[in-house]
């Protein structure tokens, strides 16, 4: 039974490798189905450490390689792909709709601005005018003084005289 147990354990410790994963005890430990002492008792434990340092040869730079990823995730990888382009691409989307917006705003904004100054200014002009007019027709509606001066002056004469 344990020349068997052995014999599966050294079976399964290459199989790692083919499938591109690291090799560790435990893993080699579950593929065979039998104990974690088992994998770690003499005789086993060598093949297994052997195999690990031509895993880590094979690796640059003394690196593991990647670890394999279950298939699950070989389906679900294009498609997270696909939503992160889509979603990106929803991002400036947006990101342009409200620079658009923003610049309408500012320029409805400075639109009814300038309209209220344009207002602001005329009226301050017919303001102005209006003011500048209004001693000309003061004077015009008033007598001349020097005019008023001498007929007060002669209307005293005349009481005297009379």
């Amino acid at each position: 039974m344990s020349r068997t147990k052995r014999a599966c354990v050294l079976s399964v410790v290459d199989q790692p490798i083919t499938d591109d994963e690291p090799v560790t005890f435990t893993g080699v430990a579950r593929a065979a189905n039998v104990s974690h002492w088992l994998v770690y008792a003499e005789g086993v434990r060598e093949h297994i450490e052997a195999a690990r340092r031509r895993q880590g040869r094979a690796a640059p730079n003394g690196a593991r390689t990647s670890r394999r990823e279950p298939a699950g995730w070989k389906l679900e990888k294009p498609l997270l792909q696909e939503d992160n382009r889509r979603l990106r691409e929803e991002v400036e989307r947006l990101k342009r709709a409200v620079r658009r917006s923003r610049r309408q705003q500012l320029d409805q904004f400075g639109a009814a601005d300038l309209g209220t100054r344009v207002d602001e200014l005329t009226a301050e002009n017919s303001l102005r005018t209006e003011r500048d007019a209004a001693p000309a027709q003061a004077a015009e509606l008033t007598p001349d003084t020097s005019t008023r001066s001498r007929t007060i002056s002669l209307v005293p004469e005349r009481a005297c005289a009379a």
